[in-house]
């Protein structure tokens, strides 16, 4: 196997959980392969660098494998190598989320109904529903 489509790589590779959702995200350009926007039926070949955006964050990565199989987690991961440039930016990202946490302001307990009907009030509705 020289090629594969990528769309059925990325899923293969379990960037995404289904190969529908991997060719959505293509065709919202979220998926860029050697720097340009790819379609879902581009070839993939190893030695290829995708950067794929999904809900886990922004991943530059190496095509080391090729698989148009679904398989376990730890075969998915040796089909390619993330860029260290990538690693260190997610890890960083994480860090200031996990930082941005400790300055929010929690209530310090559940809302009365007093002030469950004032939240109403503020948002708009009157009754209760």
């Amino acid at each position: 196997m020289d090629t594969v489509r990528l769309d059925t790589w990325l899923w293969a590779a379990r960037f995404f959980k289904t190969r529908s959702q991997a060719k959505r995200a293509c065709e919202l350009g979220r998926i860029r392969v050697n720097g340009q926007a790819a379609k879902p039926a581009h070839v993939v070949r190893v030695g290829n660098r995708l950067l794929v955006t999904n809900e886990s964050g922004d991943f530059g990565i190496d095509v080391l494998l090729l698989s148009a199989m679904r398989g376990p987690a730890a075969v998915a991961h040796t089909l390619y190598r993330e860029t260290e440039e990538s690693r260190l930016a997610r890890q960083k990202l994480a860090e200031a989320q996990k930082a941005a946490r400790a300055f929010d302001i929690l209530p310090p307990s559940r809302p009365t109904k007093r002030d469950r009907r004032l939240i109403m009030r503020l948002r708009g509705r009157t009754d209760d529903r």
